[in-house]
């Protein structure tokens, strides 16, 4: 199998700094492999995202001197893909609506037990409060929902791993990381597949897509690091294979906070605008 990465921005904004070293991270492994580096446009929140931030993506890694295959990979051109997923695991028992809003699930989850983490690596867990629909009383503005238990059950599986031969944050430069049945029952909780408005969920197409692509190797934020047991569950259920996973460090303000989109200063376009490089971006990012 050829040695192959990715980088998949959304286009909601301008790729910044923090965007820059992702990619150029991604190629330059490719390359030194022979390998092949390939760009997907993750633009399911149809909501945010716009053309011209699109085209803005194409243009800052062009400048940055990356190439890749064409046609680029469109989240938005494989919808029924995502949708026959959400099938295929409801058939299996595994997925309920949910009819809960963000504030829904505050409330509920606002007395949560003793002992019983409130927040995981998908953000706050989910208590559970609609696990008793059925799918067949799924109304349009309901959102779909993985039953982790069942899933885990299904799988009949004590531990799930993957392969973490980079800087992973949780244990230097261990080669596996193992997650045990227990964990992933009280640590996750029922993730999203499908959000009302958009028929997937980053979840579960980033699994999709790594497999139809053909990824080898994720290179990944290492803030994505504990998502990362989500993704091994779905590929799991969904028989698909499991990449390598190297998540790196993450590009940081003079403040140490994490940079956004919303972060126009650091933009690779404003850079280029000043009369930066495309070695000055990569001497910025330490590459």
């Amino acid at each position: 199998m050829i040695f192959t990465t990715r980088f998949a921005p959304s286009p909601t904004g301008p790729l910044h700094l923090g965007h820059a070293y992702s990619a150029l991270l991604a190629y330059d492994m490719a390359k030194a492999r022979n390998g092949q580096f390939l760009l997907r446009i993750e633009d399911i929140d149809q909501s945010r995202t716009r053309p011209e931030w699109e085209d803005q993506i194409y243009d800052d890694l062009a400048w940055l001197g990356l190439t890749w295959p064409i046609p680029v990979w469109r989240q938005s051109d494989h919808i029924d893909d995502y949708r026959a997923a959400i099938d295929r695991l409801s058939n299996m028992g595994l997925t309920y609506p949910c009819r809960c809003n963000r504030h829904d699930i505050a409330l509920a989850a606002s007395a949560p037990q003793e002992g019983v983490p409130t927040y995981g690596p998908d953000g706050r867990i989910y208590p559970g409060t609609c696990q008793h629909r059925k799918m067949a009383a799924r109304n349009p503005t309901d959102s779909i929902r993985l039953n982790l238990r069942k899933a885990i059950d299904h799988l009949a599986a004590d531990t799930f791993e993957f392969q973490e031969p980079a800087e992973g944050p949780a244990e230097g430069n261990s080669v596996t990381k193992s997650y045990s049945a227990d964990d992933l029952r009280t640590s996750v909780g029922d993730i999203l597949l499908a959000r009302r408005d958009m028929g997937t969920s980053y979840h579960l197409s980033v699994v999709l897509d790594d497999a139809a692509q053909n990824i080898t190797d994720v290179v990944r934020g290492q803030d994505l690091f504990e998502v990362t047991k989500i993704h091994v569950v779905l590929q799991r259920l969904l028989g698909l294979p499991t990449p390598i996973y190297h998540h790196h460090r993450l590009i940081r303000d003079a403040n140490g906070k994490r940079l956004a989109k919303r972060d126009d200063a650091r933009a690779i376009a404003k850079f280029r605008q000043d009369g930066a490089s495309p070695d000055d971006i990569r001497a910025m990012v330490g590459l």
